[in-house]
């Protein structure tokens, strides 16, 4: 059986205006830190103007960003621990 013993909340923030999207994340960790990540996305000129997909796009890439952070936050966390270099870990 499995039990949940910690929670994590990812907040988003998105400005947009007619051409660009920039998305902002943030998720605190249980032990305190925050990691903070960014993403954008630019509409091509003659692309219909659809804040949804920017957001979609920029989003994903501050997620992106910021999953790749933990990776590095717990490898850094393994390799203290261990008192050893370790291998990278890879998405």
């Amino acid at each position: 059986m499995m039990h949940t013993t910690v929670g994590w909340h990812v907040e988003m923030e998105f400005m947009e205006d007619d051409q660009h999207t920039r998305a902002a994340a943030l998720v605190r960790l249980p032990d305190g830190t925050e990691v903070r990540a960014h993403g954008h996305a630019s509409r091509h000129t003659i692309d219909a103007n659809q804040p949804r997909v920017g957001e979609e796009i920029a989003g994903a890439r501050a997620l992106n960003e910021l999953a790749m952070q933990l990776l590095a936050k717990a490898h850094g966390e393994i390799d203290a621990e261990s008192g050893r270099i370790s291998h990278p870990i890879n998405v």
